[in-house]
C-alpha cells in the first residue's frame, strides 16, 4: 500500500500543567519586528525546559552564528538529560484551541521529502502553495546542518471536503491515550494531543490515497493535472531547508544511504482546509516612494495590456488624493494579487528607491495609503476554496497572498523528533 504519511519516533518532555505552558513557543517566523515579545517569552521561560531553547526566533537572524552553537548544545543536553522521551512508531492528533476559542484539528506525524518539490511547476504529491525565496534558506539549512532534533511549525493542508482523514480521529479520540494538555503562553490558546492507535494508521492512508487517486483532479478542479494531496500552508521555507539538508545529505553518502537516513523525512501537522477554525485572510500592498498618479497610469496600463483566459479581477487603489477601481478584465493570473505582484515585482526593479509593504487589514492599508508618496491596493482575497486548483493551474502563489489566522493562533513548537 503505497504511504503518504509515516509515524515517527516522536520525543516530548513532561508537560504537565506549567511545564507544558513553558515548554511549547509560537513559531520562529512570528513577531519578526517585536523582539519584545521574544523578550517576555524568554523571561517567563527562565531556567525551565523549553522548546525557546532549540530554536532561533527570526527577530535575531542577525545573531545566528553566536545562537546556533548554543541551540545545539542545548539539543545534546535536553537528548542526554532525559528532558526528551521517545515516543517510538507515533502519530498525534492534536486539537489546538486558538485564541479566539475555537478548536482547530490536526494529525502531527512524518511525510516523505522524495514526495516534495518547493519548485514552480513541481507536480509531486506535495508543493509549496507560494514562491519560495532561495536566499531565505541558507540560514535555516546552516541552524539544521547541526541539529540533532527538528521541531514542526510547519502546516500542510488537504482538500477533504466530505472529512474522512482528520475528522475520524476526532471521533476515536475517546479511546486514546493522552499526549499532552495544557495551556499555551501569551494568552495563545490551548493544546490537547492524543496518541493515535497505530490501528488507525492504514485507515488514515487509505483515506488520503482516496484524495489524490486518478480521476480526482478533474472531477474536483476540473483539471487534467498530476495529483496534489498536500499543499504547504505555513513553514515553507522551514520545509525547504529540511529537503535542501536531505539532498546535501544523499550527495555526501549516497542516494540508497540516505534513503535509510532519518533526514529523508520531517515532521509536520497535516490539517484539513475545510476546518472551520481555519481561516484565510488577504495580505494587501502598500507601495512607497512612487509618484501616485504616474504608479495608477503604469498600473492601468500594464493591465489592459493582459490577454490571459482568468476570470475578471478588480483592483481598488488608495493614495493620499482619493480612491479609485480599476478591473483586469484578461487576466493572466488566477488570483487578483497574482496580477498585482506580477506588475509591482517588474516595476521595483525599474524604479529605484520604490518599496513594499505586506499589510493585513483593510484599514491599516488605508491608512498607510493617505502618505505622502504611497498608494495601497486592495483586492479580493483567495476563497480557501480556491487554494489548490490555483496551485495546480498556476504553480506557487506569489508571496504574501494570504495568512491563515493571528500570530497566537500559529503553529506552536511542541514534539520534536531526531534527525540524525
Amino acid at each position: 500500500m503505497k504511504k503518504y504519511i509515516y509515524p515517527a519516533n516522536i520525543l516530548l518532555p513532561c508537560l504537565v500543567g506549567d511545564s507544558g505552558t513553558r515548554w511549547a513557543v509560537v513559531a520562529c517566523d512570528q513577531y519578526t519586528s517585536e523582539k519584545e515579545y521574544w523578550e517576555t517569552a524568554d523571561s517567563f521561560v527562565g531556567d525551565a525546559p523549553s522548546a525557546l531553547r532549540l530554536m532561533l526566533p527570526e527577530a535575531y537572524l542577525d545573531r545566528e552564528e553566536e545562537e546556533i552553537p548554543k541551540i545545539n548544545a542545548s539539543m545534546r543536553e535536553y537528548l542526554d538529560g532525559g528532558v526528551l522521551k521517545a515516543y517510538e512508531n507515533s502519530m498525534i492528533y492534536l486539537e489546538r484551541e486558538q485564541s479566539d476559542g475555537k478548536i482547530r484539528r490536526g494529525l502531527v506525524c512524518a511525510i516523505d521529502l522524495e514526495d516534495y518539490d518547493y519548485k514552480k511547476g513541481s507536480v509531486t504529491v506535495t508543493r509549496a502553495t507560494e514562491g519560495t525565496v532561495l536566499e531565505r534558506i541558507p540560514p535555516r539549512v546552516a541552524i539544521r546542518r547541526g541539529a540533532e532534533i527538528e521541531m514542526p511549525h510547519i502546516m500542510i493542508l488537504i482538500d477533504d471536503p466530505e472529512k474522512t482523514v482528520i475528522e475520524p480521529l476526532a471521533k476515536n479520540a475517546g479511546g486514546y491515550r493522552v499526549a499532552y494538555d495544557f495551556d499555551l503562553m501569551a494568552k495563545s490558546g490551548h493544546a490537547k494531543g492524543y496518541f493515535v492507535d497505530e490501528s488507525d494508521f492504514d485507515g488514515i492512508n487509505d483515506a488520503l490515497g482516496t484524495l489524490c487517486a486518478d480521476g480526482v483532479m478533474q472531477k474536483k478542479y476540473g483539471v487534467d493535472a498530476a495529483p496534489l494531496l498536500f499543499a504547504i500552508g505555513d513553514g515553507n521555507h522551514s520545509l525547504a531547508s529540511a529537503k535542501a539538508l536531505y539532498e546535501e545529505i544523499k550527495a555526501e553518502i549516497g542516494e540508497a544511504a540516505a534513503l535509510e537516513h532519518p533526514a529523508r523525512f520531517a515532521l509536520c501537522e497535516i490539517v484539513n482546509l475545510h476546518d472551520e477554525a481555519l481561516e484565510f485572510e488577504p495580505i494587501y500592498r502598500v507601495v512607497f516612494g512612487v509618484d501616485a498618479e504616474k504608479f495608477i497610469g503604469e498600473l492601468e496600463k500594464y493591465v489592459d495590456s493582459l490577454d490571459g483566459g482568468a476570470e475578471r479581477q478588480e483592483l481598488e487603489l488608495v493614495w493620499c488624493a482619493g480612491e479609485k477601481k480599476i478591473a483586469v478584465e484578461n487576466p493572466i493570473s488566477q488570483l487578483a494579487v497574482g496580477t498585482v505582484q506580477a506588475f509591482l515585482d517588474e516595476y521595483v526593479k525599474t524604479h529605484e528607491g520604490v518599496s513594499v509593504d505586506y499589510i493585513h487589514g483593510i484599514d491599516s492599508t488605508k491608512a498607510l495609503a493617505r502618505r505622502d508618496g504611497a498608494v495601497g491596493i486592495l483586492f479580493d482575497g483567495m476563497g480557501k476554496g480556491e487554494l489548490f486548483k490555483t496551485v495546480i493551474c498556476d504553480g506557487a502563489l506569489p508571496r504574501k497572498t494570504f495568512s491563515m489566522g493571528h500570530a497566537a493562533d500559529k503553529r506552536f513548537y511542541i514534539e520534536c523528533r531526531k534527525i540524525r
